[in-house]
């Protein structure tokens, strides 16, 4: 008798992202430390597969601090948010989009300079 109700419910229903949470790094870094983990993810991702497009849009909304304007980011570039915290992502075609927390938010050891 058609799709299960719960189905189309999970098909039409929009996931809100969120930050990921809080993080511990396994020593203390530094900021330029982790800008440039993060510079050297960025820059390596798109190798590993999936569409530039996607990544780029990723890592907008990644580098964003409104969520409302990084959520807006993902939906216009047709991700599939598999995880709230964009940890793990999808495109139309089922590509898999992985994201480390170091990406998407400081850790907590994070190395403050004055």
């Amino acid at each position: 008798m058609g799709c299960s109700s719960s189905t189309a419910k999970a098909e039409g229903r929009k996931e809100k992202i969120r930050r990921p949470k809080s993080w511990k790094h396994p020593q203390p870094i530094s900021r330029a430390e982790l800008t440039q983990m993060r510079e050297e993810f960025w820059d390596t991702a798109p190798h590993y597969g999936g569409k530039k497009e996607i990544w780029d849009a990723l890592r907008a909304a990644a580098e964003e601090e409104d969520l409302s304007l990084a959520q807006t980011i993902i939906e216009s570039a047709g991700v599939i948010v598999h995880n709230a915290d964009l940890t793990i992502c999808y495109d139309e075609k089922g590509s898999k989009y992985e994201l480390p927390k170091y990406v998407l938010r400081d850790p907590s050891n994070l190395i403050r300079t004055k």
